[in-house]
Order: C-alpha cells, then sequence, then structure tokens
C-alpha cells in the first residue's frame, strides 16, 4: 500500500515480536543504506490480528490482502488484480520452480478447495479472485479483519482472551485488552462470589457500601485494568463518581489499618 502493508504470516513459535521487530528493522537499515537516508522508515506499532487455522479463516485473511489495491483505488476496473505489483498474488499464479518456497500456496489453494501444482487450478483461483473484488467490502468478514483483534470462531476467540487475561499487560491492543480484562474480572468475581457464599441476585440486592462488595471492587481495581465506571456497573456500586468516593475511602482505610502498631498486652 501506500503508507503501510499487509503481511499473512504463520509462527509455529510465539515469536511474532522478535520476528516483526527484525524484519522492519533490517528493512529500515537497508533502505537507508541502499538511498544514503537515516532515521525512521515505519511509524508506530504494527497491529496483530490472530487468525484461526482452518475453518476458511486463512482464505478470508489472505483474499482480504489480495483484494487490497481494489479497496484502496489502487486498480482501475478493467486491470486485473495480478497487474498489481506489489501483491504476492503474482506468486500464486506462478509455477512451483518460479515462486519463492517460503510462500505457502498449498495452504490457501487447499482451503479454496483446488489441487496444487495444476493450471486448471491456478486460472480457477484468478478468476475466484477476480470475482470477489466486485464484492461488499463492508460485509461482517472484512469488518473483522479491519477493526478487530481476532479472526475465528467464538470458541477459538474464548480461548485467546482466556489464555491472555492470566498476562495481560500494556502491550496488548485496546479491544484485545478490554476483552481479556473482562475474562479476568469474571474470574475474580466468581472466586470472591463463592468464597462469600453469594449468587449474582445477592451481589445485586447488598448495599452499595457493603464490605464484600468494596473487597471485591479492590481486586479489581488492583488486578485488571477495568475503569471505576465499569466496575460500579457490574458490582452495582452506583454512579462511578460515587463508587470512586467510596472505593477510595475504603482502601484508605484498609490500608490504615495494616499499617497501624498492634497495641501492647
Amino acid at each position: 500500500m501506500s503508507n503501510h502493508f499487509h503481511l499473512v504470516v504463520e509462527t509455529p513459535e510465539a515469536n511474532l515480536v522478535e520476528g516483526m521487530r527484525w524484519l522492519l528493522s533490517a528493512y529500515t537499515i537497508r533502505l537507508n543504506h541502499r538511498h544514503k537516508l537515516c532515521g525512521h522508515v515505519f511509524s508506530g506499532r504494527y497491529k496483530a490480528l490472530l487468525v484461526e487455522s482452518g475453518n476458511g479463516y486463512l482464505k478470508t485473511v489472505c483474499d482480504y490482502v489480495h483484494l487490497n489495491p481494489v479497496r484502496a483505488g489502487l486498480l482501475k476496473p478493467h486491470e486485473r488484480l495480478l497487474s498489481y505489483p506489489w501483491s504476492s498474488l503474482t506468486w500464486y499464479l506462478a509455477t512451483c520452480a518460479q515462486r519463492p518456497a517460503w510462500i505457502r500456496v498449498d495452504r490457501l489453494l487447499g482451503e479454496h478447495g483446488l489441487p496444487m501444482e495444476s493450471d486448471e487450478a491456478i486460472r480457477t483461483f484468478e478468476q475466484h479472485m477476480e470475482a470477489r473484488r466486485l464484492e461488499n467490502f463492508e460485509d461482517e468478514e472484512y469488518k473483522a479483519i479491519s477493526r478487530g483483534w481476532c479472526c475465528g470462531t467464538d470458541a477459538f476467540r474464548q480461548e485467546v482472551l482466556e489464555r491472555l487475561a492470566e498476562r495481560q499487560g500494556e502491550s496488548q491492543m485496546g479491544e484485545l485488552r478490554r476483552e481479556s480484562a473482562q475474562v479476568r474480572a469474571e474470574r475474580i468475581i466468581g472466586e470472591e462470589l463463592q468464597r462469600l457464599g453469594w449468587s449474582q441476585e445477592e451481589l445485586a440486592r447488598r448495599r452499595k457500601g457493603d464490605p464484600g462488595k468494596m473487597a471485591m471492587a479492590t481486586r479489581l481495581r488492583k488486578e485488571t485494568t477495568l475503569t471505576v465506571k465499569s466496575i460500579a456497573a457490574r458490582l452495582y456500586l452506583g454512579t462511578s463518581y460515587s463508587a470512586s468516593t467510596r472505593l477510595h475511602q475504603w482502601m484508605r482505610a484498609r490500608a490504615e489499618e495494616t499499617h497501624s502498631p498492634e497495641a501492647g498486652s
């Protein structure tokens, strides 16, 4: 693209961060050396989209990338997708001897239900891609790619959130961080309800300043990235302002109790 690129990459090991750091820095160094430039080439952090293996999600993402020149208005209606020089589609339509070994053409063609190394399969694949350029780019599957952090089934999404809830951090993207924080929060609420012997209905009935609620809110504030507004709504604490005041007073009182000296006998 004119100011960014898209890359679909499979990482057998959990080393995407290291790989992207190498790719971006190596490209920057070589480009600056070749053109006698200096400084950054890329600005900002890259966005990573998790893609579920199988179920057609790889096909959706690869088709999205190959159709980007159309979406960006870089191709005229009469021009073939193949004419765009900066797309890997060229290699998908080339023979095995002509393409780089690291491009896994078999994976994508397989998801399209096409056999490998067949001239007919290659022609069918190009026809399919040319037909897809006429589709609506605003449908749900494309929105999930352009706006979300995950492309997969609900079960896959929930599994990822469960894993990330254990190690959420500042490096996670906004929506992903928010959703993983919610998963972690629900886990904490479940633990506290079990400890107190409360049901969800009991939680709603309890008064806003109930010690059990305050202890629960304290854990959520310390162990998740949920805002006071979100905590207040989930625990029935009233307005965010009153909840913030009440929570601050509760935490300060607990801190004073912790640091106060014990009376001698």
